[in-house]
């Protein structure tokens, strides 16, 4: 896995793009809005959760990609729950939730949240699809690493140079998992081949930053 540069830290021209500059929120938009809402907020180049401000939802990039490399560094706060959304397809008159259409890579605090004593939904995980394989993720507060892989429906998963998680997109097996999940009865979760990467804001602080990616 690549170092993950600091924030602001200018990215060498091998095909990695800042997906947040660490500045603005320039490049995002709340899913099925304009702008980003005020509960997003930025400080020490990270993309933050403000739970003092009402008025939320989670935020999504202003283009699709298919075929990519995704890294980024986050921490959550202590009893917090946030994801990582992949593949979101953005009609919010039909599906009015990222989680409608894109599979969740777990942002949690395993030990105090109440998702931690429930398979499948501990940090790391292919939220209610698949438990990852081991759990390299640190204290609430620290920053941990991931990365995400979707490359011709292969998806990896990385948590702290750590391959957790690895499966097949859209093949029969595919359809099982999701068959026995929680998203049995979306019929269009889990199947587009491309789409918005979204962060999730579930009504905890949390923070993301370094965010790039690579189209495969």
């Amino acid at each position: 896995m690549a170092k993950i540069n600091n924030p602001g830290q200018s990215i060498k021209n091998d095909g990695w793009k800042k997906l947040f500059d660490g500045k603005t929120t320039k490049g995002w938009h709340t899913y099925g809005k304009s702008s980003v809402n005020d509960r997003w907020k930025i400080a020490d180049g990270a993309l933050y959760i403000d739970n003092t401000v009402k008025e939320g939802g989670d935020i999504v990039t202003d283009k699709e990609y298919e075929n990519y490399d995704l890294k980024l560094e986050w921490k959550i706060s202590k009893n917090g729950n946030s994801g990582i959304i992949i593949n979101v397809h953005e009609d919010a008159a039909k599906y009015n939730e990222t989680y409608k259409t894109g599979p969740e890579i777990q942002v949690l605090d395993n030990e105090g949240h109440p998702d931690g004593k429930i398979p499948k939904h501990r940090a790391g995980d292919l939220y209610d699809l698949i438990k990852s394989s081991s759990e390299p993720v640190k204290e609430p507060g620290e920053w941990n690493a991931a990365e995400i892989i979707c490359n011709k429906g292969k998806l990896q998963i990385f948590m702290n140079g750590t391959n957790v998680v690895t499966t097949t997109m859209w093949n029969d097996n595919w359809k099982q998992l999701i068959a026995a999940s929680k998203f049995k009865n979306m019929p269009d979760f889990g199947t587009f081949k491309k789409g918005k990467i979204a962060l999730q804001d579930h009504g905890n602080a949390v923070w993301y930053r370094n965010i790039e990616i690579k189209q495969l």
